[in-house]
């Protein structure tokens, strides 16, 4: 089918930084009369007639003006130079990358990975018939290690060796990789690189310039930002996996409603305010609980002495809005997410509203993850406000 043309946009243009990209583009033609904003179409089915192919839209199943705008949008943000991919959720849109992974190959992903990636990882493993390896990201050697010793075992057995998937930061521990080391030494030995990008997002990280092939967000998260929707995403600069993915989307079904996608892109449209906001809160927040007598351990890539500044300042535009910090007991980390009245005791993160959670209260997180580690979604409330109410929370 016959990929339509994006909207003309001033946001096409080179010049223009991500803050405005995110305002400008996924726009109507500039004509007279025209809207400002893309129309919700509720269409199911579109006019079509003779050679399908031909048609910029026939079912929407496939393809529908409902996920043009957000689509667009997204794929300029990335710098993939090609409309990215929304799916119904940020699992189907993982799942669906993952499935490119050949039987015989092997997929190598963080020990640390978000829990529904390894869920994920390993039921279609099981079903494709390809070798699953878990890393500790952080480690580049270990990971490049992991890379050649896959390599060896598909050696021949394999239309390709298979796939090393980075999250970075990771979800919870924040872990920061190597993202151009990794990416170049897992090409050099013929894997494809796809790179979980939903706690950075693409202001504050781009990994496809960092020479990852894949691109992949819970859309959910900071994109949408208001804890809304549900949805994911998938970005690519290959045509050649765009279609695969997007036959993977079509046969599927891991497709997204026109109403959720709209209030995406509206939701898109404050991305660079709302993580300026919520990024300005995570680093007092973080430097705070540091200090504090009740933490084990901060994590925050916007500490000097987190184990994963340096990188993220290497290849990031800022350390995000997420913190994970560590108390003595789970029953602790409990009291404190049950103790807070402004902070909200939820899953999920990204949204504008400040969220808490004990990671381990998940059955299916690591085990590796410590029982009193509590995740914080630091989102835009005033910054005041916010301590005092974690603060006594901790007392």
């Amino acid at each position: 089918m016959t990929q339509p043309e994006p909207a003309s946009s001033p946001a096409r243009h080179p010049e223009f930084a991500p803050d405005t990209i995110v305002v400008e583009t996924g726009r109507p033609q500039r004509v007279d009369g025209a809207s400002v904003n893309p129309p919700i179409d509720l269409s199911s089915t579109f006019v079509s007639a003779g050679d399908i192919s031909n048609s910029p839209y026939a079912y929407a199943r496939f393809d529908t003006p409902a996920w043009t705008p957000f689509e667009e949008a997204l794929g300029q943000l990335e710098h993939a130079g090609l409309p990215g991919l929304v799916f119904g959720s940020g699992l189907a849109a993982i799942s669906a990358v993952i499935s490119l992974v050949p039987a015989g190959g092997t997929l190598i992903i963080p020990t640390h990975s978000y829990q529904g990636a390894l869920a994920s990882a390993e039921q279609i493993a099981g079903r494709q018939n390809f070798d699953l390896v878990t890393v500790d990201i952080a480690d580049t050697e270990a990971v490049i290690a992991a890379l050649d010793e896959a390599g060896h075992a598909t050696a021949g057995e394999a239309a390709s060796p298979g796939m090393l998937w980075i999250e970075s930061p990771t979800n919870p521990m924040l872990e920061v990789a190597d993202v151009p080391a990794l990416t170049a030494a897992a090409k050099d030995r013929g894997f494809l690189v796809s790179v979980d990008n939903t706690f950075a997002t693409p202001l504050l990280q781009t990994p496809l310039d960092l020479g990852a092939d894949i691109v992949v967000h819970s859309v959910t998260k900071y994109l949408a930002g208001h804890s809304d929707v549900v949805l994911g995403a998938v970005v690519t600069s290959s045509t050649g996996l765009r279609e695969d993915l997007h036959t993977e989307r079509s046969m599927r079904g891991g497709i997204a409603g026109p109403f959720e996608v709209w209030l995406a892109l509206r939701g898109l449209r404050t991305l660079a305010v709302r993580l300026d906001r919520a990024q300005a809160n995570a680093q007092v927040i973080a430097e705070r609980l540091a200090a504090h007598p009740a933490v084990v351990e901060t994590r925050y890539p916007g500490l000097p002495n987190d184990p994963g500044h340096a990188r993220a300042s290497a290849q990031m535009n800022g350390f995000g809005a997420i913190i994970s910090f560590t108390v003595a007991t789970a029953d602790k980390a409990t009291a404190i997410a049950e103790a807070v009245r402004l902070w909200t005791p939820a899953t999920s993160l990204g949204g504008v509203e400040s969220l808490i959670e004990r990671r381990r209260r998940h059955p299916s997180e690591p085990v590796t993850v410590p029982e009193g580690l509590i995740r914080l979604s630091v989102g835009i409330e005033n910054l005041d406000d916010l301590w005092a109410d974690l603060e006594a929370a901790l007392a």
